[in-house]
């Protein structure tokens, strides 16, 4: 009978297959225990009415989805869809045009590149609260010259976000787009250069293209964090101003979808939490979505290069 010959491959994968549960299961622990379950409690909540969940009540099957029409029927939540969606869109094109060409230019051998990368990052290790507020002083600051403040127009509002934001993620955008740069085959760009291509040629047939997974990255966390925001939101504007409908609703013009869960959920209204509940499953559904269908559109995009 032959003996198999034992090799430091054949080794290493048994050792692998023998401790892998012993480095792996807490991991899978912690992520079953802080994500898959309170995801699982939370869509059931959304069928129930409480005030505490140890209180939860399912709602009758004549109205399971209760939670879901008031959520729905509800005019700030429409508000708050329309006012984050726009939002996402703006905020996602201009972070990435802006922090591409911070990158490029950058990538170009300007003296004090490395300085610039740091300087231009730096406001992305502030937390969005206490930026939230730096900003807050900054616009009304502006704006007192003009008998204005940022929480009395929702235009301030929407666009002291957008610059808020970008100042803040323009940086992290960059060192991604830096790292694609870096990335380009030089043997394509010289081949460009070799036949005559211009600068502006080189740069949407050589460059985009070879940029393209982390154009997929930053365009992930640029939606994603737009459709999310909830800090910065609440410290810069609050939602605020309000206005009110003929019906007696009162909106916050000026906040956004996370905000609008929050400010639901801390109603005194006695379905307020499994309504403030289902939201964030619609929430959930709205952002996961939007997100897998970007980045099968964009990852398309890697793969005709």
């Amino acid at each position: 009978m032959k003996r198999k010959k034992l090799t430091r491959g054949n080794t290493i994968r048994r050792s692998t297959r023998h401790w892998f549960p012993l480095f792996l299961g807490p991991v899978v622990a912690a992520f079953a225990i802080g994500f898959v379950w309170p995801f699982i409690q939370g869509i059931y909540l959304s069928f129930c009415q409480f005030k505490l969940i140890k209180d939860a009540k399912p709602l009758g099957m004549d109205n399971l989805f209760g939670n879901y029409l008031r959520a729905f029927k509800d005019a700030s939540f429409t508000h708050a869809f329309w006012y984050t969606a726009m939002y996402a869109v703006v905020s996602l094109v201009l972070i990435n045009v802006l922090a591409f060409a911070v990158a490029y230019a950058l990538t170009q051998s300007i003296k004090g590149s490395n300085i610039f990368r740091t300087v231009f990052f730096m406001p992305n290790l502030i937390g969005g609260i206490v930026l939230g507020y730096i900003w807050s002083m900054i616009f009304d600051g502006i704006l007192s010259k003009f008998a204005t403040s940022i929480v009395m127009d929702s235009k301030y509002g929407f666009w002291g976000l957008i610059i808020l934001m970008c100042w803040q993620q323009i940086g992290y955008m960059m060192i991604i787009y830096i790292a694609g740069l870096q990335a380009v085959p030089e043997d394509m760009m010289e081949a460009a250069r070799i036949d005559g291509a211009s600068k502006s040629q080189t740069l949407f047939k050589v460059t985009i293209p070879n940029v393209m997974p982390s154009i997929t990255i930053c365009m992930f966390l640029s939606l994603t964090n737009g459709f999310k925001l909830f800090d910065q939101n609440l410290a810069l504007t609050a939602g605020q101003p309000i206005i009110t409908q003929p019906g007696g609703t009162m909106i916050k013009t000026t906040e956004m979808l996370a905000l609008n869960i929050y400010t639901t959920y801390y109603n005194n209204n006695v379905n307020a939490h499994g309504t403030a509940q289902a939201k964030a499953v619609i929430f959930f559904i709205l952002v996961a979505g939007l997100g897998l269908a970007q980045l099968a559109y964009t990852r398309r995009k890697e793969v005709q290069q």
